[in-house]
C-alpha cells in the first residue's frame, strides 16, 4: 500500500485501487489458493465476506446465497450497496472499480470498515477475473445500477436500469472453466458448512441458503436458512451435540480488550480429544496463532490456580500440564482485528503479538468468575484434569515404545508390511488393505518398485471412544505408526505429528466396496482425523476405489463401480453378457485388482480433505460416538451417496 489512503463517508473516494488485475487469470493460485474444488469455493466466500463486512459494519442483516440452476452463483445483501459515483483517481464509477481492479474496495479505508474479513483481501475482483461472465446489481439511493463483465472486463459502463425502495448489492458470476479445468460444480454440503459458520460467528445475521439445481420431495428447491441469537454459545452446543458434557453449562464471554473484540465459548464433554477452533475476523486459522496462545495461557492459568486451592492434586506424582487442561475440551475463540499479519504454510496463523494478552486477560477473568459461581462444575472439571494427566502419563509410556519401534529403520517395520523398493518417499505410495486375504492378491498385484502393501487385521479400534494409552498400545495402530515412520512430539507440541521421516507420500486407504469396508475406512479416516491430522492437511490420504461389477461376455470385460454403470455396460454389450458382483477385495485376482484399483493409469483415487476442520469434527464425533440416532440420520441421508468426504 503506496499510495495514502484516504478517510472519508463511504462514497467513491472510499475506494482504493492497489494495483492491476493483469495477471490474476495467469496466476489465479497466488489470489485464491488452488485451482482445484477448494479455490472454486473461495470465489463465493470472497463475494459473500463483502457482505458481511457489511453486517459487522453494522449495516447489514440478511444475505442470500444461491446456486443458480446453471451452477452460477448469487449473492444479495442489504446492506449500503457499492458506490456508484465517479472515482476520482479513476474517472468511471467506483462500482467498476471495485469490480475490475485487485485490491480495490472500502476495506483498505479504516473510516468504512474498522475490521474485514477475507482470506487474503483480494477482494471480489479476482471472483470477477476468474469468471466467464459476472452481473453487479446495487440498490442505492432509491435507484437500480447495473453492470456486467466478461474474465474481469466491463461490457459497458454502469447505468441506472430503474428505481427501488430496497438497498444493497447482488452479484451474480459464473466461474471460467478454462481455468477451472477440474470441476466448477459447487458443493451444497460444503457452502452450506460456511453459511452455517458464519451465522454463528456474527450472531443476529439472517443467512438463507439456497440449491436450485434440486428439489426436495415437495417440489420445492433445496434452501435452508442460519440465524443464531447466541452467536458462539449456540455454536459449541451445536458442535457438541453428539458428545456427553460434564458441566452443566457453556461457558462464554464478549468483551473487547485493548480495542480488539474477544468472544469465547467453552464446554468440557467426556471425550478425550481436544477441540479448539479459533477464527479472526471470521476466518478460520487451522494453524491457530497469536490468539490460541492468548487463549491456552489464560485457561491454562486460571485453572491450575483453581486446582492447586482445591487440594485435589495433591497426591498426584507428576505435574499437571496444559494438555491436561484441555482434553475433553471443545472450545471457540473469535477475535477482530483491524490488521491481522498472517503467517504458516497456509496464512492461516494468526501472527499479531498485541492479541496474546488481551485474550488471555479476558479467558482467564471468565473461568474464574465460572469457577467460583460454578464450585460443583469446578471440581467435575478439576477431576477430569486429574485423569487426564493420569492416561497421558500412561500414554507417554506407550508412545515410547511405539517411537522405539520407528526409530530402528528397517529393522523395525512391521512383519506384515510389504515395503517397495523406492527409497524416495515422494514417489512412494502404501496402501492400507482390509484383511490378510485382500492383503495377499494387494502383494501380487502392486508394482513392487514404488507400492506397498500393509494388511490390517479386521476393524482397528475406534479412537473417538478410547484413552491414549490405548491408542498406543494397540497393535494395528502401532504398526500403522511404525510403517510410516512417523512420530508424534516436538518441542513446542507434544501432540504434534512429525512427518519428517514419512516413508510414503501416498497413503491409501484400500477397503472393500460394502457396508463393512465403509466402516472400517471411517474407522481409519477417524484416527487420522484425531492423530494424524497433519497428514490429511498435507495432501497425503487418499482413498482407493474399487469397482462393484465385473460385466464380461466373450473375451470383453468392463468394470463398473455403480449399479448405473453396470446397467450401461450390460446393455452395450447385448445379450448373454455376464455380471460379477465383487463382495469385497479378496475376490479379484491380483490383475484385476492391479487393472481397476492399483495402477495410476487407470485407477480413480480420492484425496481426502478437510473443507471445515469444525464440521469435520462434528461429523466424526457423530459417526463413532454413543449417539445412535444422530448417526442413523446422518447415514440415511448420505447412503446414495457411501461415500464421506472428510
Amino acid at each position: 500500500m503506496s499510495e495514502e489512503i484516504n478517510k472519508s463517508s463511504y462514497s467513491a473516494d472510499s475506494i482504493q485501487a492497489l494495483e492491476g488485475m493483469e495477471h490474476v487469470r495467469m496466476r489465479p493460485s497466488m489470489y485464491i489458493g488452488d485451482v482445484g474444488v477448494r479455490g472454486l469455493h473461495h470465489l463465493v466466500y470472497e463475494v459473500v465476506d463483502n457482505s458481511i463486512d457489511e453486517a459487522m459494519g453494522g449495516y447489514c442483516d440478511t444475505i442470500s446465497v444461491t446456486i443458480n440452476e446453471d451452477n452460477s452463483i448469487t449473492v444479495e445483501d442489504n446492506g449500503r450497496g457499492i458506490p456508484v459515483d465517479i472515482h476520482k483517481k479513476e474517472g468511471v464509477s467506483a462500482l467498476e472499480v471495485v469490480m475490475t481492479k485487485i485490491g480495490a474496495g472500502g476495506k483498505f479505508d479504516k473510516d468504512s470498515y474498522k475490521v474485514s474479513g477475507g482470506l487474503h483481501g483480494v477482494g471480489v475482483s479476482v471472483v470477477n477475473a476468474l469468471s466467464n461472465h459476472m452481473k453487479s446489481t446495487v440498490f442505492r439511493d432509491g435507484k437500480i445500477y447495473e453492470q456486467e463483465y466478461e474474465r474481469g472486463k466491463a461490457m459497458y459502463p454502469v447505468k441506472q436500469i430503474g428505481e427501488t425502495e430496497k438497498r444493497g448489492t447482488r452479484q451474480t458470476f459464473y466461474p471460467d472453466d478454462t481455468i477451472f479445468t477440474q470441476t466448477t460444480e459447487f458443493s451444497y454440503d460444503t457452502l452450506s458448512a460456511r453459511m452455517r459458520e458464519l451465522s454463528f460467528l456474527n450472531k443476529g445475521i439472517t443467512i438463507t441458503f439456497t440449491d436450485r439445481r434440486e428439489k426436495d420431495e415437495k417440489g420445492e428447491f433445496i434452501s435452508e436458512v442460519f440465524h443464531s441469537d447466541e452467536g458462539l454459545k449456540e455454536y459449541i452446543r451445536f458442535l457438541d451435540g453428539n458428545r456427553e458434557p460434564i458441566i452443566s453449562h457453556v461457558i462464554s464471554m464478549e468483551s473487547e480488550k485493548g480495542e480488539i473484540p474477544v468472544e469465547v465459548a467453552l464446554i468440557y464433554n467426556t471425550s478425550y480429544s481436544e477441540n479448539i477452533f479459533s477464527y479472526v475476523n471470521n476466518i478460520n486459522t487451522h494453524e491457530g496463532g497469536t490468539h490460541l496462545q492468548g487463549f491456552r495461557t489464560g485457561l491454562t492459568r486460571s485453572l491450575k490456580k483453581y486446582a492447586d486451592a482445591s487440594g485435589l492434586l495433591e497426591k498426584l506424582k507428576f505435574e499437571i500440564t496444559g494438555d491436561d487442561f484441555r482434553e475433553g475440551l471443545t472450545a471457540i475463540i473469535s477475535v477482530k482485528v483491524s490488521e491481522p499479519q498472517f503467517e504458516g504454510q497456509t496464512k492461516t496463523k494468526l501472527g499479531n503479538r498485541e492479541v496474546v494478552s488481551p485474550v488471555s486477560q479476558a479467558v482467564g477473568d471468565m473461568i474464574e468468575a465460572y469457577l467460583e459461581e460454578n464450585p460443583n462444575d469446578a471440581r467435575v472439571i478439576v477431576q477430569k484434569v486429574i485423569l487426564a494427566a493420569q492416561a497421558r502419563h500412561a500414554a507417554k509410556k506407550a508412545r515410547e515404545m511405539v517411537q522405539r519401534k520407528t526409530v530402528m529403520g528397517g529393522g523395525g517395520l512391521p512383519g506384515k508390511l510389504s515395503d517397495c523398493s523406492e527409497q524416495d518417499p515422494a514417489k512412494c505410495e502404501v496402501f492400507l488393505v482390509e484383511g490378510d486375504s485382500a492383503g495377499g492378491t494387494a502383494k501380487q498385484g502392486r508394482d513392487r518398485n514404488f507400492q506397498a502393501i500393509l494388511p490390517l487385521r479386521g476393524k482397528i479400534l475406534n479412537v473417538e471412544k478410547a484413552m491414549h494409552h490405548k491408542v498406543f498400545e494397540n497393535e494395528e495402530i502401532r504398526n500403522i505408526f511404525t510403517a510410516l515412520g512417523v512420530t508424534i512430539g516436538t518441542a513446542e507440541d507434544s501432540k504434534a505429528l512429525n512427518l519428517e521421516k514419512l516413508r510414503y507420500h501416498k497413503v491409501v486407504i484400500m477397503c472393500d466396496a460394502d457396508v463393512d469396508g465403509s466402516h472400517i475406512s471411517t474407522l481409519i479416516l477417524t484416527f487420522f482425523f484425531r492423530f494424524m491430522k497433519e497428514l490429511i492437511e498435507n495432501g497425503h490420504v487418499y482413498i482407493a476405489t474399487p469397482p462393484l461389477y465385473m460385466v464380461k461376455k466373450g473375451n470383453k470385460k468392463e468394470y463398473a463401480w455403480n449399479d448405473t454403470q453396470r446397467d450401461e455396460i450390460t446393455e452395450r454389450m447385448g445379450g448373454g453378457s455376464n455380471i460379477q458382483r465383487y463382495k469385497g477385495l479378496g475376490e479379484m485376482n491380483a490383475e484385476q485388482l492391479w487393472e481397476t484399483t492399483l495402477n495410476p493409469d487407470f485407477r480413480t483415487l480420492r484425496q481426502v480433505t478437510i473443507d471445515s476442520l469444525a464440521e469435520a469434527d462434528r461429523i466424526f464425533s457423530m459417526l463413532m460416538g454413543d449417539e445412535v440416532p444422530p448417526r442413523r440420520e446422518f447415514i440415511e441421508k448420505n447412503a446414495a451417496y457411501a461415500k464421506i468426504d472428510a
